[in-house]
């Protein structure tokens, strides 16, 4: 965490973070801003990669000490050589590695043994060339894990901290101090980049090459410069995602207060082998990494270029709070590129008001466009240029603005961006300039740079900028936005152990695919209303079930071997007597038995025939190698896999996520009504979307699942058929494919009786617990509050969105808070009456512990309560420590800490007590 009060603990103030792991792992401040240097493998020898990086660390501003280790020399570039990492005679904090490949492992043991803190290893030949190099790996990984040093690389360029000179690169030259952070698995993409920087004078934070990522990752490189102030941006070239619920927890956190801008290399490679189920023939590898994008507020772009000019326009200017832009230019060329872009990438022209056209007719000439692209004649002065862009600003249809310059003869580009200064930021809203031309423009975008106005060469280029700035907003406001409340229609956890008890039976038996009778009770149990089917296992039952049912029905055979290679598909016929039943059947049995050669037949089901009245969906999941179980929904039915019109996301899904799922599809816009036909119950819809992620999550044995058609009109939803297929019986729970992220730890729930006989339930924080958290917030006293913060802080910053958010809506596998939830039983409303939380510390096994209660519900013995189903948490989630500071004056609390077992003393500054559990 970075020490902001919307993440610290409660009434007991947490503890800073430290800024260093200790533990497990060491963390990364020596990677970048190391006290000494150590070059093992540095050599005189002209063009090699040992020369190379001792000479870029002597020749560079770097004012820390510099270490030569290299046995067969006493002396390399005038610095006295050491034959070994453990004869340097000071400690080394930073290891730069470029022996050969065989040597590696023996040297990085001798680093951990040496208490060097960091390593980057420069040396190849590693995974790349094959079984043998992915050998030498592993070796490397044992010895690292014996140890808390942290490893860049290997098969990597180095590191680079512009802010102090250091350069642990075997790249030429350092680029300017600035505030981006740039991390890419390519080294060769990243000396193009340096070269490209040093002429655009483009400054940088730091420049990593992540090599394999054998033991730093994403996640690591994301949690660190998301808590360094020197970093306003990071920028990643990514060729594969390693790590994905490292890299999507990281991201998810750091999102939310700095810019994280991707391109992702391999769009066009083919999706993985597509599956048996419609869901896994259409989901690609590479639509299911944009979902994780969009789920953790990541902005993907898709050239080199659009990631600096997204660093610079996002630092710039105010995000567009929707798709429309308005686009002046004194040029109509210009503008219809722009405007093509603009609808390519999603945007949309804004249509201008009445009231804006008329003041626009009051002083434009009679020719201009009178319509968005507002085009106001190549003869356009400044002052015209001024007039138009501030009715424009006004305009209320208006998210953001696009100001095109083509250099004409009455056009002075200079003047016109000194008129425009004074708008960078005063509409609130966007404002982008494409200034077209070479040196005539140039002081003109001087002054737009210079007040905050990002400038493009090109006016489609802007406009592109302009819907990435809004699909960055968009998915933004899907992790800040509050969902609404889905009771659950089912007792809990009943859903969970009937559902299991279904594909429990079926895996004893050796069975992978669920009879589509089995696969409709799994819905059920998780209130997806389904078609009513009953099982049949003669034609005595088959008749019976069809009168009762009604006619006309369908029959459809299932068999106890059916696997998922041999799938028998069913038969459906108009039945309308009991003797057209037993006909049905027999025929059928005799059918299956000969095409198929099954030696075991069960039976049918039978089900009512069904008029397709509505719009047929298709709701699945399948998963993807790298981010476990992925959730499909779009346009369904037989011709699913031609008209492809889907959309993925990753589980677990809320009412907020599910509707984000659906915008993505072109069949929504119908679902909301269309040509007169009633619109759908979207809110059922969205409901629905959530029992289903919520029955993908709990399920881990469902390998795949698919609803196609889900029947939806304005009287409902209806299931007509399932399909769910298992995983390979042999596999062990724990080699089952996980959710990338962590879905609500219901393990946790329990209950409670207060002293006063009050039941209550102990479970973990939702994020659609943000309105019950701002009025739990409203029965705090100023001394609790004070008690909590170790200062006052007012009701208005403590119930303010944008922090509860981040209390609510929290990564579980970072912080886990318990709230006490009492349900009045007369007016059956909810709240909030305490708070439990456990902030797990980055960089450590460890976590810092919080505890508030409501004034009014103090002494019932809910405080100790909190803190003993807390700190059974934090042994559940296998943490070593746990610690908490107070008051000093806070003795009750110190009190309950103390039964628990913590070990209180007093802190350095005299004025609070530390509290520390070992477990």
């Amino acid at each position: 965490m970075r020490n902001m009060p919307e993440t610290l603990g409660e009434q007991t103030r947490t503890a800073p973070q430290k800024s260093a792991k200790a533990g497990t792992k060491s963390g990364l401040e020596k990677l970048f801003v190391p006290d000494s240097v150590a070059v093992i493998g540095a050599t005189e020898r002209p063009g090699t990669v040992g020369r190379t990086v001792l000479s870029n660390l002597l020749e560079s501003p770097f004012r820390s000490k510099v270490y030569a280790v290299n046995p067969s020399h006493s002396e390399v570039l005038g610095l006295k050589a050491y034959d070994s990492i453990r004869h340097v005679p000071k400690q080394v904090d930073l290891a730069v590695v470029v022996t050969p490949a065989l040597t590696v492992a023996h040297v990085i043991g001798e680093c951990v043994d040496a208490g060097v803190k960091a390593a980057v290893v420069i040396s190849a030949g590693f995974r790349e060339r094959g079984p043998e190099g992915a050998a030498l790996e592993q070796q490397i990984q044992q010895q690292v894990h014996r140890g808390t040093m942290r490893l860049i690389g290997p098969n990597c360029l180095g590191i680079m901290n512009p802010a102090i000179g250091l350069n642990a690169t075997f790249a030429k030259g350092m680029p300017r101090a600035g505030n981006v952070a740039f991390l890419s698995q390519s080294g060769a993409l990243l000396t193009a980049i340096l070269d490209w920087s040093q002429r655009e004078e483009v400054g940088f934070s730091a420049i990593v090459s992540t090599g394999s990522m054998l033991d730093v990752g994403w996640g690591d490189l994301i949690d660190y410069f998301g808590n360094d102030p020197h970093t306003h941006s990071i920028l990643v070239y990514m060729e594969s995602v390693g790590d994905a619920h490292s890299f999507l927890s990281a991201a998810r956190e750091v999102s939310l207060s700095k810019p994280i801008i991707v391109i992702k290399a391999g769009r066009s490679e083919a999706a993985s082998k597509a599956a048996a189920s419609h869901t896994g023939a259409l989901t690609g590898s590479d639509e299911v990494l944009d979902a994780a994008f969009r789920r953790c507020g990541v902005l993907r772009v898709y050239n080199i270029a659009d990631l600096f000019y997204m660093a610079e326009t996002l630092s710039k200017q105010p995000l567009p709070r929707g798709p429309r832009l308005t686009i002046v230019t004194n040029a109509g060329g210009p503008a219809v590129l722009a405007t093509d872009a603009l609808v390519a990438n999603g945007g949309q022209l804004a249509t201008l008001s009445e009231e804006s056209l008329r003041s626009l007719d009051e002083f434009l000439p009679r020719h201009w466009s009178h319509n968005n692209p507002i085009d106001i004649l190549g003869d356009a002065d400044s002052e015209r240029y001024a007039k138009a862009l501030e009715i424009a600003a006004k305009d209320p249809n208006s998210d953001g603005l696009l100001v095109i310059l083509a250099p004409q003869g009455m056009t002075d580009p200079f003047a016109v961006a000194e008129r425009l200064q004074p708008y960078a930021q005063a509409s609130g809203r966007p404002l982008l300039a494409s200034w077209m031309g070479g040196i005539s423009v140039s002081s003109g975008e001087n002054v737009l740079n210079s007040a905050g106005i990002p400038t493009f060469s090109f006016p489609d280029t802007a406009a592109r900028a302009f819907t990435y700035m809004w699909r960055y907003r968009y998915n933004l406001h899907g992790l800040y936005e509050t969902p609404a409340l889905v009771e659950s229609l089912v007792p809990e956890g009943a859903s969970r152990r009937r559902a299991a008890e279904v594909t429990d039976k079926a895996r004893s038996r050796g069975r992978v695919l669920l009879t589509e009778l089995e696969s409709k009770q799994i819905l059920s149990y998780y209130g997806i209303p389904t078609v009513e089917t009953r099982a049949a296992e003669n034609e005595d039952q088959a008749a019976k079930h069809a009168s009762e049912i009604g006619y006309p029905v369908v029959l459809k055979v299932f068999s106890e071997t059916i696997t998922h290679k041999t799938e028998v598909g069913g038969v459906r016929l108009n039945l309308q007597d009991e003797q057209a039943v037993r006909s049905a059947f027999r025929g059928i049995k005799s059918s299956v038995t000969e095409k198929a050669g099954l030696e075991q037949f069960l039976g049918v089901t039978v089900q009512p025939m069904v008029r397709i009245e509505g719009y047929e969906l298709i709701l699945g999941s399948s998963m993807d190698p790298q981010f476990g179980p992925v959730i499909l929904f779009g346009s369904g039915g037989q011709l699913v896999e031609v008209y492809r019109d889907h959309a993925v996301a990753l589980p677990p899904l809320n009412r907020t996520l599910a509707q984000r799922l659906m915008e993505q599809t072109h069949i929504f816009r119908a679902l909301k009504g269309v040509r007169g036909r009633p619109p759908v119950d979207l809110v059922a819809l969205e409901n629905l979307l959530d029992r289903f992620s919520q029955l993908v999550v709990e399920q881990p044995w469902i390998a795949e699942i698919d609803l196609n058609p889900l029947l939806a009109s304005s009287e409902g939803l209806l299931a007509l058929d399932a399909r769910v297929l298992l995983h390979d019986p042999s596999l062990r729970p724990d080699q089952l494919p996980k959710p990338a992220i962590r879905p609500y730890p219901s393990q946790y729930i329990s209950q409670f009786t207060m002293k006063e006989g009050a039941e209550v339930t102990l479970r973990p924080i939702r994020p659609e617990d943000e309105p019950l958290m701002s009025k739990f917030h409203e029965t705090l006293s100023d001394g609790s509050v004070y008690m909590r913060y170790f200062s006052s802080l007012s009701l208005s910053s403590r119930v303010a969105h944008e922090r509860l958010v981040r209390v609510c809506f929290v990564d579980y596998d970072r912080v886990m808070a318990l709230v006490v939830d009492h349900k009045d039983e007369v007016t059956g409303q909810h709240r909030i009456l305490g708070v439990g939380r456990l902030i797990k510390l980055h960089t450590k096994n460890e976590a810092e512990i919080a505890i508030l209660v409501s004034d009014q519900f103090q002494k019932q013995g809910l405080g100790i309560e909190l803190l003993r189903r807390t700190v059974q948490i934090a042994r559940d989630e296998k943490l070593t420590s746990i610690s908490a500071e107070m008051l000093r004056d806070n003795v009750t609390v110190q009190r309950v800490f103390n039964k628990v077992g913590f070990r209180l003393r007093l802190a350095a500054d005299s004025t609070s007590i530390s509290a520390t559990l070992e477990l």
